[in-house]
């Protein structure tokens, strides 16, 4: 991880991010008309507000984290007034504050050149929301984070890993937690805030708690990692 915040040098960089939705009632009437036709029952309908977060078109990125497996050192890319990379962080993360574009900007900039970006569910989540956000705000995306469906580099899902791209059905749906849990990892849920928490949490101003939960998600993606690629990664190598 470059600490200026220069291009990164090549290397294998777990990422995470987190996100929160706008307002409900900040959405123009066709988009919320829209929205809720789309929804199968009363109980999807009731909960599209509360989940807006999770599409790049109702949301924004708030923390991005990334660590650099060679190196061991990671960045943290904050929402927050406008300050270039320095040493508040969470353990062994420098930090970069500003706006969303500038969090982007920094983002393709810093990991331009990575050999190869590891995710869990990134190539349906984190991947996509990354360049559309980006696009919609005018950044150019360095790297296809959801290119070639069978494809480990440049981005590895590690999710895509563990279902061997879709043909174990239904267990994709299995969490981070989950598999965790089962490798014997420290979970990034063990000290209480999760994924469906993130909103509440920034609604309330506690972003800092959710800059650590983001770097406990790092870390425990970054572990699973390091015991799958002696093991199964070497089983999607062409």
């Amino acid at each position: 991880m470059s600490a200026s915040g220069q291009p990164a040098e090549r290397g294998t960089y777990v990422v995470d991010i987190e996100t929160v939705g706008v307002p409900w009632k900040s959405l123009d009437d066709r988009t919320r008309e829209y929205l809720l036709g789309r929804a199968k029952t009363d109980g999807e309908r009731e909960a599209i507000p509360l989940r807006l977060g999770l599409s790049p078109g109702t949301g924004r990125v708030i923390v991005i984290g990334m660590l650099h497996l060679e190196k061991g050192t990671g960045g943290m890319l904050v929402e927050g007034k406008s300050k270039g990379w320095h040493d508040g962080g969470p353990r062994g993360y420098r930090r970069f504050d500003g706006d969303e574009r500038e969090l982007l900007a920094e983002f393709w900039k810093t990991l331009g050149r990575a050999r190869r970006i590891v995710t869990f569910n990134g190539r349906g989540f984190d991947g996509p929301y990354l360049m559309i956000r980006s696009a919609m705000l005018g950044v150019a995306p360095t790297l296809n984070l959801a290119g070639p469906r069978f494809a480990i580099d440049p981005h590895c899902d590690l999710a895509d890993v563990l279902t061997f791209h879709g043909a174990i059905g239904h267990d994709r749906s299995y969490s981070l937690d989950y598999w965790c849990r089962r490798f014997g990892i420290t979970s990034p849920k063990e000290e209480g805030l999760e994924g469906s928490l993130v909103q509440g949490y920034y609604e309330a101003g506690r972003l800092e708690e959710i800059v650590q939960y983001c770097a406990r998600d790092v870390t425990a993606t970054a572990e699973l990692y390091r015991q799958l690629e002696g093991t199964l990664l070497p089983l999607f190598k062409r």
